[in-house]
C-alpha cells in the first residue's frame, strides 16, 4: 500500500473553543512563515523517503486555517501547489476546514484559485446562546452570510454540528439541524460532545459547573438528528456523517478504510508502511526539526491491522466488506474473528449481508461497546508470513 490521502496541520487560531483539546495556539504573535518554511520541508523530505503513485485526497485543518491571512493563505496554497497536486488528478477531493467568521471572500478566492474544491465549516449550532456558552465567536447570521460568499464559489460543502451541549434542549438540536439544511450544504458531520483533559469544559465539569445532557437525552438528541437529517434528503452513511449522494467524505474514508495517509505539520499523524507515527507537537520544536518531525513511531502487526480493520471499517454504514478483508490480509472474518461475530450476531449489534458485517441500527448507539469486542481478539497463526 501507499498513501492515498493527505492531511496537513495548520495549528493556530484566533480564538481557544471550551471544548477543543487538538494541537492550537493563539494566532497573535505565532512565527506563522517559519511555520509554513517548516511544513514545506517535511512535504518535500516525506516525498522523497516515502513515495506515492496518485494522492485520492487533500485534507487541511486545524487549528483553524482560515485564521492565516490572504498573503499567508497564498503561501499555502503555493506550497500544495507545488508540492501535492502534481500527484493528484482531475478526481481529487480537495478540503480546507473553515471558520464561519474566519474566512474572508478574498481568501476562498485564493482557496479556489489554488484548486479547493470543498469547505467544512465548523458551525457547532446556530443557538446564539450556545455558541457563546461554548466559546465560539461567530453567530448564526454570519454562517449564512459566510456561506452564501463559499456557496458562490464551491459546489462541495459541508458543516458540523454538535450535541449533548451544556443545557441544550432536543428542540434546540432540531433547530440546528432544520437551519443547517436550508443552507446550500451537501453534508453534515455530527458530533456529541466529548470532554478531553485540560480544556475549559473538562475544568468546569470537575467543578461541578458544566450541566451537561443526560445519557438518555443524549442518545435522543442523536436520534433525533439522523431522522431530520435524512428527512432532509441527506443520508447517513458513517455513525457521525451524513451526505447528498456522491457528496460524501473521500478524505475520511481513507481512515475508515483502513488505508494508508500522510500527516503533514505539527502534532499531526501519518499511517505509512504500516507504521503510525505522530509529529512534534511544540511549534517551536517543530520548525527546529532536523530531518522529519517524528516524534514517534509505532509498526502494527498484522493482529492490529486486522483489529482496526473492524473498528474502524465498522463505522460505516455498509461496515467492513468481507471480500476486501480477505484480499486484503489473506484471511476469510471468520478465520480471524468468527467467534466474536457468532456472539455478536444473536445480540442483535451486528448483521450479516451478503458481502459484509456491519452494525444494526441497535448497535449504533453501542458501536463503542462493539468495537472493543475485537480488540484482543483476532485468532490466527502468528507464525503466518505477513500478506499485506
Amino acid at each position: 500500500m501507499t498513501p492515498r490521502a493527505a492531511y496537513v496541520h495548520i495549528p493556530f487560531c484566533e480564538h481557544i473553543c471550551y471544548y477543543c483539546d487538538f494541537n492550537k495556539v493563539f494566532l497573535k504573535n505565532q512565527p506563522v512563515a517559519e511555520y509554513l518554511d517548516a511544513l514545506e520541508r517535511e512535504i518535500e523530505l516525506t516525498l522523497q523517503q516515502y513515495q506515492t503513485d496518485r494522492l485520492e485526497t487533500i485534507f487541511i485543518g486545524g487549528g483553524t486555517p482560515t485564521a492565516l491571512n490572504e498573503d499567508q493563505m497564498q503561501r499555502l496554497m503555493d506550497i500544495i501547489k507545488k508540492h501535492l497536486l502534481p500527484l493528484t488528478d482531475d478526481t481529487l477531493e480537495y478540503t480546507v476546514e473553515s471558520n464561519p467568521d474566519g474566512v474572508s471572500p478574498e481568501k476562498l478566492d485564493i482557496m479556489k484559485a489554488g484548486g479547493v474544491n470543498r469547505v467544512s465549516f465548523g458551525v457547532q449550532s446556530f443557538d446564539d446562546g450556545l455558541l457563546e456558552r461554548i466559546g465560539r465567536t461567530h453567530r448564526e447570521a454570519k454562517v449564512a452570510e459566510t456561506l452564501e460568499h463559499a456557496a458562490k464559489r464551491f459546489d462541495n460543502i459541508s458543516v458540523d454540528l454538535m450535541f449533548g451541549l451544556p443545557n441544550q434542549t432536543l428542540e434546540q438540536v432540531r433547530y440546528d439541524v432544520e437551519r443547517a439544511l436550508r443552507l446550500p450544504i451537501t453534508h453534515i458531520s455530527s458530533y456529541s460532545l466529548i470532554l478531553e483533559p485540560h480544556t475549559v469544559f473538562a475544568i468546569q465539569e470537575r467543578k461541578g459547573k458544566l450541566p451537561l445532557p443526560t445519557q438518555d437525552l443524549e442518545a435522543d438528541m442523536y436520534r433525533l438528528m439522523i431522522e431530520t437529517i435524512e428527512a432532509g434528503g441527506l443520508h447517513q452513511y458513517e455513525i457521525s456523517n451524513f451526505s447528498l449522494p456522491g457528496r460524501e467524505s473521500r478524505h475520511n474514508r481513507v481512515y475508515w478504510e483502513n488505508d494508508e495517509y500522510y500527516g503533514f505539520g505539527a502534532g499531526s499523524h501519518s499511517y505509512i508502511n504500516k507504521t503510525r507515527r505522530a509529529n512534534i507537537a511544540p511549534i517551536p520544536h517543530y520548525i527546529k526539526a532536523e530531518g522529519l518531525p517524528v516524534r514517534n513511531e509505532t509498526l502494527l502487526t498484522e493482529v492490529e491491522r486486522m483489529e482496526e480493520e473492524m473498528f474502524l471499517g465498522l463505522r460505516m454504514k455498509e461496515g467492513v466488506s468481507e471480500q476486501h478483508f480477505e484480499a486484503k490480509y489473506g484471511y476469510s472474518l471468520d478465520q480471524v474473528f468468527g467467534q466474536t461475530i457468532a456472539k455478536l450476531l444473536p445480540r442483535g449489534l451486528v448483521e450479516r449481508t451478503a458481502t459484509h458485517i456491519r452494525l444494526t441500527d441497535a448497535g449504533v448507539p453501542l458501536a463503542n461497546e462493539v468495537f472493543a469486542e475485537f480488540i484482543g481478539e483476532a485468532e490466527i497463526e502468528e507464525q503466518k508470513t505477513d500478506q499485506v
